[in-house]
C-alpha cells in the first residue's frame, strides 16, 4: 500500500499479495474511468493468478441525484456480467437534503456498500481514489487549516466490522486512463465532475497545471508513529472512573507537545461525541490553559477541561444534550457517545440523566446522584460496572463526578409504561466512539484499539492484510 507504486499493475498486484486469503472483494464501481479500470485490473490480476485464491463481485451506487443515472447503473451491470462478476445496483431511496448532500451521499453510499458486501459475504470493500484525489484533499484541507493532514487513508474501518481500501492511491489517473485505452475500454463521464460548484472540481482545475508531487508519504509514517506513541501515553496517563470521567495525571500534561496534542484531541472528540478533534486554534487554547497550570475550568467542543492539582478532568458539560426516541427494533447513537438498541417491546426515550427524569424511568431511582446505578441495571456490558466505586472514591472531585453523572443517559419508557428491570435491560447502551466508531482510518488504529479497551468496548476488525509495503504484520 505504498504511495510510490510506478504504475497501476504494479498496485493492484503489491495489493493482491498483501492480502490475507482466501478472499472475496468487493469492488465499487461507478462506471468512471478510476473505478472501472480498478475492475479491470484486478479481474486481470485475478486471473492470472489463481493460486492467490481471491474472488471478485461488485456494486454500483446509484444516489438517483441527476437523469440517467439509472441508466448508467445498467450499463455497469452489463460490464460486470461480461466479465462474469457478480454485481448489484444500490439505490439511495427517500428524500434528500437540501444542504450537505455531498456528506449525505457518502454516508448512504458506504451504507448500502457495506450491505451488499454482507450480502456477497465479501471480505473488503475497494474504492478507485487515486493520487489525483489525494492531491487535491491535501490542497483542500491546507486552505482550512495549518495542520499537517495525511490525506485520504487507503485504508478505513467503516461501521466497525468492513474495511474499505484504497489499492490506487498511489496511481495517477492518466495511467489508469491510458491502461484502458489501450484495452479499448470505454468508461462514463459524470457530469457532476465538471459542476464547479463543488469545491473538489474547483481545486481539481487549479491543479490541473501543477506538477504532481509525492508529499505525503512521510506524513503517514509521521502518523503512525504518533498514534503508537499516543497509545503508549495512554496506557501511562489516563483512566476512566465510572465509565463517565476521564482523567489525565499531572505527568501526562508534561507530555511531548505533538503526543498531548493527538491523544487530548481525540479523548476530546470521545467525551463531546464529536466525529473529529477540535480545530487548530480549539487545541491551541486547551493547551494554552493547560501550560498556564492554574487550577480552573474550560469549555471546548461540549467538553469541560477541569485542571486540577491531582490533573486534568474531562467530562461532557451538561448543556445540549438531546433526547433521542426508539421504537422497538431500532437502533441508533445517542448524543454521539452511546449506541442504544431498543430490544424491548415498547418506544423508549434517551434523556440526560440532569434533566432529572420523571416517573417511569428504567428502574425507577430518577436524581442524578442515582443515575450511576440505575445506568447499570439497565444496560448489557460492562462500560459502567465501577459506576458505583468511582461515586465512592474520595480521590475524585465532587464536582468533576456530579458533571459527568449528569451527562449519563437513563432510558425512559413511552407515557403510560412502567419498566421493570427485565424490559429496561433489553435496552442495550453501549460506550460509541464518534471518532473512530464510524470511520476509522489506518493510522489511528493503534490508538482507538487502545482506547476501546479503556471503555471495556469490543477491540476492533484487524486489516485483512499479511503484510503492508512487503512487510509482515
Amino acid at each position: 500500500m505504498s504511495p510510490e507504486a510506478s504504475s497501476p499493475q504494479q498496485a493492484i498486484l503489491q495489493f493482491l499479495t498483501s492480502l490475507q486469503s482466501p478472499a472475496r472483494i468487493l469492488v465499487a464501481i461507478s462506471g468512471g474511468s478510476d473505478s472501472t479500470g480498478l475492475l479491470f485490473l484486478l479481474d486481470e490480476a485475478v486471473k492470472a493468478a489463481p493460486d492467490l485464491k481471491i474472488s471478485l463481485c461488485a456494486a454500483t451506487v446509484d444516489h438517483a441525484l441527476r437523469a440517467g443515472s439509472a441508466d448508467e447503473a445498467r450499463e455497469v451491470a452489463d460490464l460486470c456480467a461480461s466479465l462474469g462478476i457478480p454485481h448489484t445496483i444500490l439505490i439511495w431511496q427517500g428524500d434528500k437534503p437540501k444542504t450537505g448532500i455531498m456528506a449525505a451521499a457518502r454516508e448512504a453510499r458506504y451504507d448500502l456498500l457495506a450491505a451488499a458486501a454482507q450480502n456477497f459475504k465479501a471480505d473488503l470493500i475497494v474504492t478507485g481514489h487515486t493520487f489525483d484525489d489525494q492531491r487535491e484533499t491535501f490542497a483542500m484541507r491546507g486552505l482550512r487549516s495549518e495542520q499537517v493532514s495525511t490525506g485520504i487513508a487507503d485504508a478505513v474501518l467503516f461501521d466497525r466490522h468492513i474495511w474499505i481500501m484504497r489499492p490506487l492511491l498511489g496511481s495517477r489517473r492518466a495511467d489508469i486512463r491510458a491502461y484502458l485505452k489501450t484495452r479499448g475500454i470505454s468508461w462514463l463521464d459524470d457530469p457532476s465532475n465538471e459542476d464547479v460548484t463543488y469545491e473538489r472540481v474547483r481545486m481539481r482545475q487549479r491543479l490541473a497545471e501543477e506538477v504532481a508531487s509525492k508529499a505525503g508519504a512521510e506524513t503517514e509514517g509521521q502518523r503512525l508513529l504518533l498514534a503508537a506513541d499516543a497509545a503508549a501515553w495512554l496506557d501511562l496517563h489516563f483512566r476512566l472512573h465510572g465509565g463517565m470521567l476521564g482523567h489525565i495525571s499531572p505527568d501526562g500534561l508534561r507530555a511531548e507537545a505533538a503526543v498531548l496534542n493527538y491523544a487530548l484531541g481525540r479523548l476530546a472528540a470521545v467525551f463531546g461525541g464529536r466525529d473529529f478533534p477540535p480545530g487548530g486554534k480549539q487545541m491551541d487554547g486547551i493547551l494554552a490553559f493547560i501550560a498556564a497550570a492554574k487550577a480552573g475550568r474550560m469549555t471546548a467542543g461540549r467538553v469541560v477541561f477541569d485542571l486540577r492539582r491531582s490533573g486534568l478532568y474531562l467530562a461532557r458539560e451538561s448543556r445540549g444534550i438531546l433526547p433521542l426516541s426508539l421504537q422497538p427494533g431500532e437502533r441508533s447513537v445517542w448524543d454521539g457517545r452511546f449506541e442504544v438498541v431498543n430490544n424491548s417491546p415498547f418506544g423508549v426515550r434517551i434523556e440526560a440523566a440532569g434533566m432529572n427524569a420523571g416517573p417511569g424511568a428504567a428502574g425507577s431511582p430518577k436524581r442524578e446522584e442515582e443515575c450511576s446505578a440505575t445506568t447499570e441495571s439497565r444496560r448489557s456490558g460492562s462500560c459502567y460496572e465501577h459506576s458505583n466505586a468511582a461515586r465512592r472514591d474520595d480521590t475524585l472531585p465532587k464536582a468533576a463526578l456530579k458533571r459527568a453523572t449528569a451527562a449519563l443517559p437513563v432510558v425512559l419508557p413511552m407515557a403510560g409504561i412502567v419498566f421493570s428491570d427485565d424490559l429496561a435491560g433489553r435496552v442495550r447502551l453501549t460506550p460509541y466512539s464518534a471518532p473512530f466508531d464510524r470511520f476509522l482510518t489506518r493510522f489511528d488504529f493503534i490508538f482507538a484499539n487502545r482506547l476501546s479497551a479503556v471503555f471495556a468496548t469490543a477491540p476492533y476488525a484487524r486489516l485483512p492484510l499479511r503484510s503492508i509495503d512487503g512487510k509482515t504484520i
